[in-house]
């Protein structure tokens, strides 16, 4: 697989109203072929957030965005830009990290949670040193991460709901 530069592509979603901040590293090739995060077809993301709100899942990007301001959640990436291959987060080279105070200045954020390991460490490299915030970290919801059943994720993710 050839390594490409990214650019990111999605604004954020967020109002004054958001209290959590969800971010995962970068949008894959299929999030970003289908305009919007968490897109790929077997990513558990909106099928776990569906459940611990006792929600149907979203479909389209306008019911996913929706979703995540009628309950307070903020949602954008750690990069961006970067070097990668396909969708492997381990593949990053020459990331560049979002400016996240334009959501930290908007809304009153109790919590800054990373979707994955990758997202939590490069976080914590080029953003933490910057908003001395500290992010929880949270498994990824990507097929790649198919050791972590669906369940313990709704599990993991429940947490989100304590700062609501």
């Amino acid at each position: 697989m050839k390594t490409e530069r990214i650019i990111h592509a999605f604004d954020p979603v967020f109002d004054c109203k958001s209290r959590v901040l969800v971010l995962g590293t970068m949008p894959s090739p299929k999030s970003r072929e289908l305009g919007f995060y968490y897109s790929h077809p077997r990513n558990r993301f909106w099928p776990v957030l569906a459940k611990i709100f006792g929600e149907n899942i979203p479909q389209t990007p306008e019911e996913k965005a929706d979703f995540c301001l009628r309950h307070k959640i903020a949602l954008w990436d750690v990069l961006r830009e970067c070097d990668i291959e396909g969708a492997s987060d381990s593949s990053i080279k020459n990331a560049v990290p979002n400016d996240i105070s334009v959501i930290l200045n908007s809304a009153e954020i109790k919590a800054v949670f990373c979707t994955g390991s990758t997202a939590a460490k490069l976080y914590k490299k080029f953003i933490e040193p910057e908003t001395k915030i500290s992010a929880i970290s949270l498994p990824s919801t990507s097929p790649a991460n198919a050791k972590v059943k669906f369940e313990e994720l709704c599990e993991e993710y429940k947490m989100i709901l304590e700062y609501l």
